[in-house]
Formats: structure tokens, C-alpha cells, sequence
């Protein structure tokens, strides 16, 4: 089971991606909203926001999300661990509710591309 330290790491590395991106991945990215991740197995959420094109994180807290995040994911922190390293395709993930985004529609729409 992944840490709460390498889920962190794992945010990073996943800020570093998108900032280093290029053309739609990068277009989709450069929203400016707030966001959370709800790590389920561990019990902890990160808050913080997608900001042009990079995840600032903020905190780290118990439970799940206290207040309503604009872009809002859910998942174990090794699929977490395994998306961000290549071995789990994200699409496949949400396609079979390992993972949960929610969001508003024109941002789903966005976020579409970064699938």
C-alpha cells in the first residue's frame, strides 16, 4: 500500500508532467481551479488547485474532502502511484470506478484530452 509521502511525490511528479507538456495535454491543463484528490485507502485528502498547467498542494487532511473542490478525484493511492508511472491508463481507471473525477461539464469536457 502506497504512503501518504509517495502519494505526495506522486503529485509532484504529475504537476511536473503537465507543466512540461505541450499542445492540448498543456491546453487542457491551464485551467485555474481549486481541486482535491480523496487517497480512499488512506484515508487523506490533498487540497490545493490546478493553476496554469501545475497542481499547487496546499494540505493534507483526514477523511474526505471538507469542502467542495471544482475538480474533485477519488482513488487508492497505488492506482495513484500506477497512473503517474505509466502503468495505469487513466481512461481505463475512471471506465471501471477506480477512479472518480468529478467536476463541472466544461471542465470535464477540457480534462477530456488529458485522457
Amino acid at each position: 500500500m502506497a504512503t501518504i509521502q509517495e502519494c505526495r511525490e506522486a503529485l509532484d511528479t504529475l504537476s511536473g508532467n503537465l507543466a512540461r507538456a505541450d499542445g492540448g495535454v498543456r491546453g487542457a491543463a491551464a485551467l485555474d481551479r481549486s481541486l482535491s484528490c480523496h487517497i480512499t485507502d488512506l484515508d487523506e485528502t490533498f487540497t490545493g488547485r490546478l493553476d496554469g498547467g501545475r497542481i499547487r498542494v496546499d494540505a493534507v487532511a483526514p477523511g474526505p474532502p471538507a469542502a467542495k473542490a471544482e475538480i474533485r478525484l477519488a482513488m487508492t493511492g497505488d492506482d495513484l502511484l500506477a497512473m503517474v508511472a505509466g502503468e495505469l491508463k487513466f481512461a481505463k481507471a475512471w471506465a471501471s470506478g477506480r477512479v472518480r473525477l468529478e467536476a463541472g461539464f466544461r471542465d470535464l469536457l477540457r480534462l477530456k484530452s488529458l485522457l
